[in-house]
C-alpha cells in the first residue's frame, strides 16, 4: 500500500455515524408534514414511512454486495466505471464534485445561514456570509484528518439522536391527545408521499465511499448499512407516530413548522428554542458527513486521470485527501455565491442536485447486473437475496425518482442539468490512466 492509498481507520460505529449522519438531517423537520397532506389516514402515515424503510433496504442490499465484493474509496465512480467503462464514470465523478455532492454541501450550509440569520443577522446577504464560513471551517477540520472528521460525526449524530429522542417523549408525555384526527380530505396520494419519504431517506448510499476505509469491509459493509436503515427507520417512524397522536393529522398536515408546534403546545417558547439548535445540529451532522465522503470520489478521479492527478494524493498524516477535500470546498463556495442571487438558496440548491443524483444512481442500479453477470463467477462477501426481483425494484423507484425530479422543479434542475453536460468537452481531453479501475480486480 503506498502513502497515497486509504487505510482501513474506520470500524462499523464510524460508518454508522457517518450514514445515520447524513441521512438523519433537516428533512426530518420539514417533509413529515407533507407527506401527512399526501395520506388518507393516520395509519396510512406509518405505513408511508415504514414502506420508505423497505424501499431504502432494497437499495442498501444491492450496496452492501457492491460495497463487499469491491471496496473502493471511488464508491459509484469505481461500479460505474468496472460495469460501463471511463466515460459514465467520469462524468459521474464530474456531476459528483461539480454538482451532487458540492450542492448538497451548500444547500445544507444555506440552512444553517437561515436560521444563524434569525439570531445575528450580517446585512443583505447574511444567509451566504455564514454558509461561506461553515463550508470553510467544516473543510478545514477534515482537511486536518479523518479522526477528527469521525470524532466530530459521532458527537452530532448522538447529540442529533437524542435530540429527536426527547422530543418523541416530550409530545408523548405533555401532549394532550389532538382535538380533532379526522381523515383530510383526497384519501392517499401514494406516488406524492412516496417524493418525500424517500427525499428524507436519501443518502444510505454515501456507506459506498467508506468501503476502502473500513477495517474487514466484506463482512462489515453488510453490517454498517443494515444498522444505519434500522436506526433510521425506527426514528422516522416513531418521530411520525408522536406527530399524529400529539398534533393530530389535519392540524400535522397544515402545519409549516412540525417539530416546532409540537415543542410550542409540550414546553412553551423553550421549546422552539430546542428545534432551532436540533436543526443546526443535523445541518452540521449532514455537512460533515457529506464533506467526508464527497472528496473520495474527487480522490478516486485523480488517481484514474492524469490531467486531475493532483486529487489522488492521499495525505498520509491526516489519512484523508486534502487536496480533493480542498477542490470541493471551493467548488461549494462558488455554489453559495450562485444561491446567493435567487430567492431561496435552500430551495434552488435541491432543485440543482435531485436530477442528476437520481440519474446516476439508476446508472448504478443497471451497472449491479452488468457487474453480476460479468463477475458472478467469483466469490463474494455478501450476495443481494431474491436475484434480480430486489436490484429490478431498486431501478424502478431510481427511474421514478428521477421522472419526478425532473417534473417538480424548476430552473435550478436546468442549471445542475447543464452543468453536468459541461463535463463532456472535459471527458474528451481527459484519458484515462493506467489506475484505470475497468482494469483492475
Amino acid at each position: 500500500m503506498s502513502r497515497d492509498d486509504p487505510r482501513q481507520t474506520l470500524s462499523v460505529a464510524d460508518a454508522v455515524a457517518i450514514i445515520v449522519g447524513i441521512v438523519v438531517g433537516v428533512g426530518i423537520f420539514k417533509t413529515p408534514s407533507l407527506v401527512a397532506a399526501s395520506s388518507g389516514s393516520a395509519g396510512a402515515v406509518i405505513l408511508l414511512w415504514l414502506l420508505g424503510g423497505a424501499i431504502s433496504l432494497l437499495g442498501a442490499l444491492c450496496y452492501a454486495e457492491l460495497g463487499s465484493a469491491y471496496p473502493h474509496a471511488g464508491g459509484d465512480y469505481h461500479y460505474l466505471t468496472r460495469a460501463l467503462g471511463s466515460a459514465p464514470g467520469f462524468l459521474f465523478a464530474w456531476a459528483r464534485m461539480a454538482v451532487i455532492q458540492t450542492g448538497s454541501i451548500a444547500m445544507v450550509a444555506f440552512l444553517i445561514g437561515d436560521y444563524a440569520t434569525e439570531v445575528l443577522p450580517l446585512g443583505e446577504h447574511s444567509p451566504s456570509y455564514y454558509a461561506g464560513a461553515i463550508i470553510v471551517a467544516m473543510t478545514a477540520l477534515n482537511a486536518a484528518g479523518i479522526r477528527q472528521g469521525k470524532w466530530t460525526q459521532r458527537v452530532l449524530m448522538g447529540s442529533l439522536v437524542l435530540g429527536l429522542l426527547f422530543v418523541a417523549l416530550a409530545g408523548y408525555t405533555f401532549a394532550s391527545p389532538p382535538p380533532d384526527n379526522t381523515t383530510p380530505a383526497g384519501g392517499t396520494t401514494v406516488g406524492k408521499a412516496m417524493i418525500f419519504v424517500l427525499l428524507t431517506y436519501g443518502g444510505w448510499n454515501e456507506a459506498a465511499y467508506l468501503s476502502a476505509e473500513l477495517r474487514d469491509s466484506g463482512r462489515n459493509m453488510v453490517r454498517a448499512l443494515l444498522y444505519s436503515i434500522g436506526i433510521i427507520t425506527s426514528l422516522y417512524v416513531l418521530i411520525n407516530a408522536v406527530f399524529v397522536a400529539s398534533l393530530g393529522l389535519p392540524a400535522m398536515s397544515s402545519s409549516q413548522a412540525l417539530a416546532a408546534d409540537l415543542m410550542d403546545k409540550t414546553l412553551g417558547k423553550n421549546g422552539a428554542w430546542l428545534i432551532s439548535l436540533l436543526v443546526i445540529v443535523a445541518a452540521l451532522s449532514t455537512m460533515n458527513a457529506t464533506i467526508i465522503t464527497g472528496a473520495r470520489t474527487n480522490y478516486a478521479l485523480g488517481r484514474n486521470f492524469p490531467c486531475l492527478r493532483f486529487l489522488g494524493r492521499w495525505g498520509s498524516r491526516g489519512d484523508t485527501p486534502v487536496n480533493a477535500l480542498m477542490l470541493q470546498g471551493a467548488i461549494a463556495l462558488l455554489l453559495v455565491a450562485l444561491g446567493t442571487g435567487s430567492r431561496s438558496g435552500f430551495a434552488m440548491m435541491v432543485e440543482y442536485t435531485a436530477p442528476v443524483f437520481w440519474f446516476f444512481l439508476l446508472l448504478v442500479g443497471l451497472s449491479f447486473f452488468v457487474l453480476r453477470r460479468r463477475d458472478g463467477t467469483d466469490a463474494r462477501p455478501f450476495r443481494v437475496p431474491l436475484y434480480p426481483f430486489t436490484p429490478l425494484l431498486f431501478c424502478g423507484v431510481c427511474a421514478y425518482m428521477l421522472q419526478s425530479s425532473l417534473v417538480h422543479t424548476g430552473t435550478g434542475a436546468l442549471i445542475g442539468v447543464g452543468v453536468l453536460l459541461a463535463g463532456i468537452p472535459l471527458l474528451l481531453l481527459a484519458k484515462p490512466g493506467r489506475n484505470d479501475p475497468h482494469k483492475e480486480n
